[in-house]
């Protein structure tokens, strides 16, 4: 059995859901009351892999506001992996996906394991999409990423998130390894 750790950030604009999938993967909660995240919120989730592997992931729910954007580079070291979240019914907060990847790509100096997640899925019916999601997928390609979609509400694909994004880090500590 190998153990690992890795430190993963939540990205995305103001009110995309972070803190809702937060909760949902760690405590299998979900609360219409969020306040908004200052700064940063974390907490810690030990997940089982297939392979005997296990993983504990300190999660990082990073401020989604324009003004907590100096604090990011000081929030970013050491993180192995990310979801880089929007809203599905928001088409802004999708705009804003490339500005959170390249933020991300530019600070670690490094390419890390992420993936694009399209959350709320549950308003659809009601709300309606605000973006097809063969452009995203087709985003999340280019980037050497893969797209899914989400509701924290329901806790409809939040687990299958993280552990493919566990899935991609032990991947990538492997090579990691193999190379020294």
């Amino acid at each position: 059995m190998t153990k690992y750790s890795f430190k993963v950030l939540l990205l995305g604009a103001a009110a995309v859901g972070k803190t809702s999938i937060l909760y949902r993967f760690v405590k299998n909660q979900f609360s219409h009351d969020y306040i908004t995240t200052i700064g940063i919120n974390y907490l810690t989730k030990e997940i089982h892999m297939e392979k005997k592997d296990f993983a504990k992931l300190v999660i990082w729910d990073i401020a989604g506001q324009k003004k907590f954007e100096f604090l990011h580079k000081q929030y970013y070291e050491g993180t192995q992996g990310a979801l880089v979240i929007f809203d599905l019914t928001q088409i802004k907060t999708y705009e804003a996906l490339e500005t959170w990847v390249s933020e991300m790509f530019s600070i670690l100096n490094e390419k890390i394991p992420f993936i694009i997640i399209g959350n709320k899925v549950d308003l659809i019916e009601e709300v309606g999409r605000s973006i097809d999601s063969e452009i995203v997928r087709e985003y999340a390609e280019n980037k050497d990423s893969i797209y899914i979609e989400t509701s924290a509400k329901t806790g409809e694909n939040i687990e299958d998130s993280f552990k493919e994004l566990t899935r991609r880090m032990i991947m990538r500590a492997s090579e990691r390894m193999k190379n020294i």
